[in-house]
């Protein structure tokens, strides 16, 4: 049964690990541990690749530090970037394994209207605003913005569990060693 280290409190997050993980291992003994990300609330661009590398580079030096014997860490950051001149919302994945071994993946992209944008681009972070588009609290700990757009089809925690399993992929083939 491998322990499992999660950057984030999140519930939406620690839920689409497990299931993640559980497509490959049996048992998994997850914690979550709420680290820093080193990089603005609201990620852009590559700042999203490197907050969920800092989360896991942070969890490293928990477990290590505190001889916690966690076998995979893993960092999970959401951010935006442009792409054929449309701005899209994403999830960046980063799995450290006890070996130091990383592998990332991500989760589907998807459009975000003008108007968040502008938002977004001038320091906003997208759980707020769509707090008050919703006129609901945290949906970023429920559907996301995902779901609001495909009016609940996709959640949250199903972007994040196929982001997850990209990257377990280095993990789960010999040709990456």
């Amino acid at each position: 049964m491998p322990k499992i280290l999660i950057a984030s409190k999140n519930p939406v997050k620690v839920e689409a690990t497990r299931v993640a993980f559980s497509k490959y291992f049996e048992d998994t003994d997850i914690i979550s541990i709420s680290v820093p990300s080193g990089v603005p609330e609201q990620p852009i661009n590559n700042e999203t690749y490197e907050g969920a590398r800092n989360r896991v580079l942070r969890l490293k030096e928990r477990n290590d530090g505190e001889n916690l014997n966690a076998e995979y860490l893993v960092g999970i950051e959401g951010g935006i970037v442009q792409h054929f001149n449309k701005w899209f919302a994403f999830g960046v994945i980063c799995i450290m394994n006890n070996l130091g071994k990383i592998g990332f993946g991500t989760s589907v992209h998807f459009e975000l209207p003008d108007s968040v944008t502008g938002e977004l681009l001038n320091g906003a972070e997208l759980g707020p605003i769509m707090d008050k588009m919703t006129g609901q609290h945290n949906t970023k700990q429920k559907g996301g913005a995902i779901g609001y757009f495909t009016k609940g089809v996709i959640r949250r925690q199903d972007i994040y569990e196929q982001g997850l399993v990209s990257a377990l992929i280095p993990f789960l083939n010999h040709e990456f060693d």
